[in-house]
Order: structure tokens, then sequence, then C-alpha cells
């Protein structure tokens, strides 16, 4: 699985392309702005766009997501709990930078936690990771053992729980989750830089407290 990363929107989200190399099927993962970059990305490696994956529906992470479904006809897949943020600019937060920006729409698939999702012969599998919403998931490729983490950790840090939906203590749960896996991880985070979980697990100080 090939990864490669652009950056989008208002406050500079990591939206990913997810490629497995075999069939040339993707995923992009938080849209948050549908820009030239973007379709260049798809149109230059030449991709075929099954799924666009959300960590969750903060718009900073989804703003893309309709016009990207139109380019692509991929279907849009997001956990239950946050499904509302596709249709609703408050519940997006959309509403704190301006109003009338958000195009509403619909997921095709809800996903829980545990679910797999598969495009040629690659997979990632859904963990729900609630903290910073309630529909926060993380991604995880056990075959290339890395984790897409959206707005759960990012390097030497977490996501704000302090908006509606968040929760400092199912954060931490999360993060105790995270931490408990097996072995190391590279980390691809919402924001910021990649890291790596062994890394986090030294260095972050939230993480640390749970040797």
């Amino acid at each position: 699985m090939k990864v490669l990363m652009v950056h989008l929107g208002h406050v500079n989200t990591n939206c990913y392309i997810a490629i497995d190399e075999k069939s040339g099927e993707s995923v992009v993962i938080d849209p948050g702005e549908y820009t030239q970059k973007l379709v260049d990305k798809i149109d230059e490696n030449n991709l075929k766009v099954k799924y666009i994956l959300l960590t969750h529906g903060h718009f900073d992470h989804i703003l893309g997501v309709n016009d990207l479904m139109k380019k692509t006809e991929a279907k849009i897949l997001i956990h239950e709990n946050d499904a509302k943020c596709l249709e609703n600019e408050e519940d997006s937060l959309m509403t704190h930078i301006g109003k009338g920006i958000q195009v509403p729409c619909v997921a095709d698939r809800v996903f829980h936690d545990g679910d797999i999702i598969n495009f040629g012969e690659s997979s990632l599998q859904v963990l729900h990771t609630p903290g910073h919403t309630k529909g926060s998931v993380c991604f995880v490729s056990e075959e290339e053992r890395s984790i897409f983490t959206g707005d759960t950790i990012f390097y030497r840090t977490y996501g704000r729980t302090d908006f509606p939906g968040g929760s400092d203590e199912e954060m931490l749960l999360s993060l105790y989750r995270i931490y408990g896996l097996r072995g190391d991880y590279t980390l691809y985070p919402g924001h910021g830089i990649v890291t790596t979980l062994e890394k986090e697990r030294k260095t972050n100080r939230y993480l640390r407290k749970m040797k």
C-alpha cells in the first residue's frame, strides 16, 4: 500500500490517499477541501477511488467530500455517531468559520468498530476512538503496520476534547487502546507530522503515563 499526503483546507488538514498498488484502487481519507492539487494527485496516479473515508465529522476533514464524490463516484463512509456532521454545518462546527459554505451530503455507509474496508488487495480496519468526537475513528493497516489517526493522536499530543461530543475520559481510553497495540506502527495524523507509535510511547507525555 502506497500513501500520498496533501495538505488541505482552513487549518492545513492532512488528507491521505492510500493506494493498493496492484489494482490501482484507492481510498481518500479526510478530504478537508476539494482543490486542484488533490485532483492532480488522483489523476497523475490514474487512481480509481473506491471510498472516501472520514476519521470524524468536523468541517476541516469533510469539506471536500461532496465534490470529490462527484468526480470519482466513490462511496462516503463515516462512523454512525458522526454521520449527521455531513448534513448539518452546526454539527460539523462549520458555523465557527461561516454559514452556507458546507454542501450537505449523506453517507453511503456508516461503519462500526472492527469493520474491515477492502480496496484491491489492501484493507483497513476501523478502530473506534471517541474522545475528540463521539464518532472518531482510526484506520489500521496490519499488513503495512500503519494507522491513520485523524484527530485522536498527534506528534507528542492528542486531539482537543473541548468541542461538543468531546470527552477527556473517552479520549484517555482511546489513547490507552492505541498504546496497547503490539509492536510499532507508522502514525498518519490529521494534522502535523507523521510519527510512530513507539516514538509516541516514549515521548508523548500522555502516553508515557500509561506505562
